[in-house]
């Protein structure tokens, strides 16, 4: 019989779907899936408040739903329409019921209902990358037509801060856990994940955790603010430039006062705090600006309501958050796919952890896509700003060099 290292190995080498989720001091992943749920406008409070709540394990840890909403749906469901975009009719969003769960930490243990889990026929697939460099949808002078248009809104009030999205795309088909585990030596971030399936998968370094609910308390780490990393940047460094740059502080603020307004739709009245306001986070290629905002959930809260009032998550969209969606998607040709909705993890008992789609490639159709985004603010310039979204998708970039 396998033992946990060899029957690891060979999940990995099959074409078996599985999911992998960063935690705190390792990496949970989940397979044998049971039910796949398709996510739409029309089942998605459904699927929140009901399917969701469905014990059917023995073993706890597997009473759950590991997924992701695209960011088409988590508009829709909060009642905006979408208008007519360029699309590659990717899923809406789908959530997966495991039987297995490995647990990797210092050591690798398992749990599974299915009998005989470590029964897997490897697959010898051909993966190819047919083009070397990626192209990219919007140049630098139709980046700057939007920004300039953008701009334009924001004198006029009708928003005071908006992203602006780019799609990186390049023919190809990845070896998907091979690239994961390539760039988790690379960049690891605290919500990392995978999702591979017959016909997709998806890899991210994700920063950004959305959504943290543990019994009735939850909290969110929105991120807003940026510094490329250089030999003399420190972090000490790097708060110092965000703290006296008045357009990071500005966008910080106004990020933070949006993610704060949106938690205390579902909180106790007096119960929202900033656990912690303007920290400095470290990655491979950057630091981040970054605070923590915490509260008490009311009681009969629905998992609907939570989902709804925080996403899509605002820290990558814009403020005001619906008038600002509105006007993006008004503006951007391309439909965001997955960019910027959210993966994550739904518990029977009602906890959930979800994150951003933020540095997430797409494999889909043999076509890879990767999109960032960065903010039009006063004070800001298209030039900067385009740059900014580079440094971002660099470390995905460079996983194809």
């Amino acid at each position: 019989m396998l033992n946990n290292n060899e029957y690891l190995n060979k999940l990995y080498q099959s074409d078996q779907p599985l999911i992998i989720y960063k935690t705190n001091n390792g990496f949970d992943v989940y397979t044998d899936f049971s039910k796949k749920y398709l996510i739409n406008r029309d089942n998605i409070k459904n699927f929140l408040n009901i399917q969701t709540k469905r014990k059917q394990s023995k073993i706890n840890s597997l009473n759950c739903y590991v997924g992701f909403f695209g960011y088409k749906v988590l508009c829709e469901n909060i009642g905006i329409k979408m208008p007519k975009q360029k699309t590659n009719n990717f899923y809406e969003g789908i959530f997966y019921k495991p039987s297995t769960k490995i647990n990797i930490r210092k050591n690798i243990s398992i749990k599974s209902v299915k009998k005989n889990y470590r029964q897997i026929k490897t697959n010898k697939k051909n993966y190819s990358i047919l083009n070397k460099k990626f192209d990219l949808n919007l140049s630098l002078k139709k980046y700057s037509k939007l920004f300039d248009d953008f701009s334009k809104n924001i004198k006029q009030g009708k928003t005071y801060q908006i992203k602006i999205a780019q799609t990186y795309s390049k023919k190809g088909k990845v070896n998907a856990v091979e690239l994961f585990w390539k760039l988790m030596k690379m960049n690891e971030s605290p919500e990392s994940f995978l999702i591979r399936d017959k016909n997709y998968s998806i890899i991210s370094c994700s920063p950004e955790t959305l959504i943290l609910k543990k019994k009735n308390l939850i909290s969110t780490k929105p991120i807003a603010g940026t510094l490329r990393k250089t030999k003399k940047m420190n972090i000490n460094r790097a708060l110092s430039f965000f703290r006296k740059n008045e357009k990071e502080t500005k966008e910080h603020n106004m990020i933070v006062d949006m993610e704060r307004n949106d938690i205390s739709k579902i909180c106790k009245t007096g119960s929202v705090k900033i656990d912690k306001l303007k920290k400095v986070e470290e990655y491979r290629d950057l630091f981040h600006y970054v605070s923590t905002i915490k509260g008490e959930i009311k009681k009969n809260t629905t998992n609907h309501e939570i989902i709804s009032s925080l996403m899509p998550g605002g820290s990558v969209i814009g403020c005001p958050k619906i008038s600002t969606i509105q006007l993006l998607n008004s503006k951007e040709k391309n439909d965001r796919n997955i960019y910027t909705g959210s993966f994550g993890v739904i518990h029977t008992n009602g906890d959930m952890r979800f994150n951003i789609m933020i540095r997430t490639l797409l494999n889909f159709k043999n076509i890879i896509n990767l999109s960032v985004a960065s903010g039009v603010i006063l004070g800001s310039t298209a030039k900067k700003e385009y740059n900014e979204n580079y440094i971002k998708a660099k470390s995905l970039l460079e996983l194809f060099h």
